[in-house]
């Protein structure tokens, strides 16, 4: 029962709709309506500005690593049920029953579960998805090899000891695998070129019943 109580712990805690309640009770607006439909912390920066960006980031964070510390206090001694209650908060925060199943692609909540199970990897992924961000600008490619780099600093840190670090890296690893997924969409965009960068907003296109006819067609219909 202690893995099923950990499941709970973890999902009620990842799947707190941050941007979703802040756009609704704060802006009044839908976020899953808005730039790219989803309720990552990025999409609330292109929608909603600086501030509601930085809380979305820090909340999404602490939902994170409240579940695995809330499972770590419940479950002293067992690191399979933290790992679940952590798998769990990642599930919670990309299938929110909250907002009908929806959410973002576990990238900042994914920070949180991992600064509480492994700070010094975390910590290094950290450093690169800031340094790919600073250098290409776009934040899904800094999220892409964060989280690819997380499970190699798991394993060079030996986070949790000779035991567990095994169980760990591979469930980091199934974790970068899973959020690089969720970024298949960006990842063909990057190679198109077409990518978004920071503070950059999606361009609007006209449906082509809103532009004008040309000239030379107007007199031809004369």
């Amino acid at each position: 029962m202690d893995y099923v109580y950990a499941a709970i712990t973890g999902y009620l805690c990842g799947s707190l709709p941050t941007a979703y309640w802040l756009g609704l009770l704060v802006y009044r607006l839908n976020i899953f309506e808005h730039g790219s439909r989803n309720m990552g912390a990025t999409n609330v920066y292109r929608v909603l500005g600086k501030i509601p960006f930085a809380m979305t980031l820090v909340i999404d964070i602490l939902k994170g690593m409240a579940a695995v510390l809330i499972a770590a206090r419940l479950f002293p001694g067992s690191p399979p049920a933290i790992f679940t209650a952590a798998a769990f908060a990642l599930c919670g925060h990309t299938l929110s029953f909250w907002v009908k199943f929806r959410g973002g692609k576990g990238v900042a909540t994914g920070l949180g579960v991992f600064m509480a199970l492994a700070t010094k990897a975390s910590v290094s992924s950290l450093l690169v998805f800031m340094i790919t961000l600073a250098a290409s600008g776009m934040v899904s490619l800094g999220s892409i090899l964060a989280a690819a780099s997380l499970p190699f600093f798991i394993y060079w840190f030996k986070e949790l000891g000779p035991i567990y670090n095994p169980y760990l890296t591979a469930f980091a690893t199934v974790v970068a695998i899973f959020i690089i997924y969720k970024h298949k969409a960006n990842i063909q965009r990057i190679f198109k070129g077409e990518e978004l960068k920071l503070g950059a907003k999606k361009p609007v296109t006209k449906a082509v019943s809103d532009i004008p006819p040309s000239p030379e067609t107007t007199e031809e219909k004369k």
